[in-house]
């Protein structure tokens, strides 16, 4: 089975990465950087129930973004948790990590053993329906240093993920992430591409995305790169 956008400036024709009894790793970019799945890193037993239990008790709250000079509203709710100190500066407005729920440090373990990875903190990002977006930008913030690792794991409905080079606008390419998935960006993938998660106006399920990352002087906060286009 073979997945195909339907937009004609993306450059995509991939296989099925999410049959059931698909658990290697599938490696979407190698050179300037990695970007590495794992379909169905979790099951779906438990994708529902992380699922279910994240939407109810993390500490959702729709941000401020500060676009073409003036504020709005972000179109997704956020939640960010981390070790005690973890901050980050967003819209002229220091934030600090909350304590980590029990849920998401059972995650972040299982991480951390799988990969030998660093983490300190996690961003989630709530989408209530396909009308809620991420717009392009890369994760590039000096307090991530240089070549950061970020495991991306998606919970809920699944959702289109865009990624391209930023020298290169045609070279835009498209995956439809699934429930369970785990998606790895690291070396210097961020230097390079640009990603989205863009409007689906007939997606009516929410999605729940954790970002999985290392902080570094965290006293000094963690700025989030502006999103390229203003939210509709």
């Amino acid at each position: 089975m073979l997945f195909f956008s339907k937009l004609k400036d993306y450059q995509t024709i991939m296989p099925d990465l999410f049959k059931k009894d698909n658990s290697s790793i599938i490696r979407l970019v190698e050179g300037k950087g990695e970007l590495l799945c794992l379909p169905n890193w979790l099951s779906e037993e438990e994708q529902r129930y992380y699922f279910s239990l994240l939407q109810r008790e993390l500490a959702w709250k729709t941000e401020k973004l500060l676009i073409a000079g003036r504020q709005v509203l972000s179109p997704r709710l956020v939640a960010w948790y981390g070790n005690p100190g973890i901050n980050y500066r967003y819209s002229s407005i220091t934030h600090e990590a909350l304590p980590w729920h029990q849920a998401l440090l059972i995650l972040k373990q299982k991480i951390k053993e799988q990969f030998a990875a660093r983490i300190n903190s996690v961003l989630g990002n709530f989408y209530r329906n396909g009308r809620d977006s991420m717009g392009w930008h890369a994760d590039s913030e000096p307090e991530l240093g240089k070549d950061p690792a970020i495991y991306s794991l998606s919970l809920g409905a699944s959702r289109f993920f865009d990624y391209r080079r930023r020298d290169k606008s045609c070279s835009k390419q498209r995956i439809e992430l699934q429930p369970g998935s785990l998606l790895i960006m690291q070396g210097s993938f961020q230097e390079y591409w640009l990603h989205q998660i863009p409007k689906q106006l007939r997606v009516e399920e929410p999605r729940i995305n954790l970002t999985f990352r290392y902080i570094h002087n965290s006293g000094l906060g963690l700025s989030i790169r502006k999103e390229t286009k203003k939210p509709v």
